[in-house]
């Protein structure tokens, strides 16, 4: 299984939320942080994408920004800072006097239980695909996106989400062939990449922190401090997080015993898959198969 595909699945146990916003005039919104991922498409006008600790980036029509981990951030029609925002509208906004200057896709995976995969933590927290480079095709994917948003057909979840995947992929795609590789989690420092490589593999192994090291050909006490360093957290920890981020596909895509996909991961019982399922997502395994399948989906708002 392939990175990419991973990651898509394990996000994909979330609800997906799309609508179109369209401002005219001086006009601005915070995003504040949430557990997920999301998106801007610019469909037409000019805008500012604006964050804490970069300067305002233009954006016009055919940019995508993505929103890798939910990031807070913030699009306004002119440079200024981000706090000086208001936060986001949550019901519907009020109809514009005037014809808009400015339109927008707005779309986010959000997940309520658990955390993004941690391919995602190791990307830039905002991504930005120009519409220089292949925007044209994530135009395409959003003008499609809208059309089933605006009219609801049979089979419209389905597909909706299936765009939403596709849209995600695309700005990924393009990403890493301008900045690395999709083979892995991206990490421009070498010696965590080779343990990296290692791990999304054969995440069913027990990996232990000598083999990663010496894999990385470092000391485990070196090896142990540099990996917690560049990525947050100890190689254990890592292995956990992508055993249960690809458990959790298993559980929402496939009908496998949980005594299966404990043994597919790695658990010596269903007991302890179930345990650290619990700890990681804050719900079971069953409970979390049963609402993945009937709370996902995509809804405007």
């Amino acid at each position: 299984m392939d990175i990419l595909s991973e990651m898509i699945g394990t996000i994909r146990t979330g609800q997906v939320y799309a609508r179109r916003i369209e401002e005219a005039g001086s006009w601005g919104w915070r995003y504040d942080e949430f557990t997920g991922s999301g998106f801007h498409v610019v469909l037409r006008g000019q805008g500012w994408l604006l964050t804490e600790d970069a300067p305002p980036r233009a954006l016009r029509a055919g940019d995508v920004v993505l929103i890798t981990t939910g990031a807070r951030h913030g699009l306004s029609s002119q440079p200024c800072a981000l706090y000086d925002l208001p936060p986001e509208p949550t019901g519907a906004l009020p109809p514009l006097s005037g014809p808009a200057d400015f339109e927008f896709l707005c779309g986010a995976y959000r997940l309520p239980h658990g955390k993004v995969h941690d391919y995602l933590t190791t990307l830039p927290s905002l991504i930005v695909a120009s519409s220089e480079a292949g925007g044209s095709q994530a135009a395409t994917l959003a003008e499609m996106l809208l059309t089933d948003l605006s009219a609801p057909r049979p089979g419209a979840e389905a597909t909706r989400s299936a765009l939403a995947d596709l849209l995600l992929m695309h700005v990924l795609r393009q990403w890493l062939q301008e900045n690395g590789t999709a083979d892995g989690p991206y990490t421009d420092d070498p010696v965590v990449a080779r343990a990296l490589r290692h791990i999304h593999s054969a995440p069913h192994r027990n990996w232990t922190v000598a083999e990663l090291s010496t894999a990385a050909d470092m000391s485990r006490t070196a090896f142990t401090r540099h990996f917690t360093r560049v990525l947050g957290k100890p190689p254990r920890d890592y292995l956990t997080g992508v055993r249960l981020s690809r458990a959790a596909r298993l559980l929402r895509e496939s009908d496998a015993p949980l005594a299966a996909v404990a043994r597919e991961l790695g658990y010596s019982s269903e007991f302890a898959f179930g345990a650290a399922f619990r700890r990681a997502y804050g719900i079971s395994p069953g409970r979390f198969r049963n609402g993945s399948r009937t709370g996902h989906g995509v809804s405007a708002t």
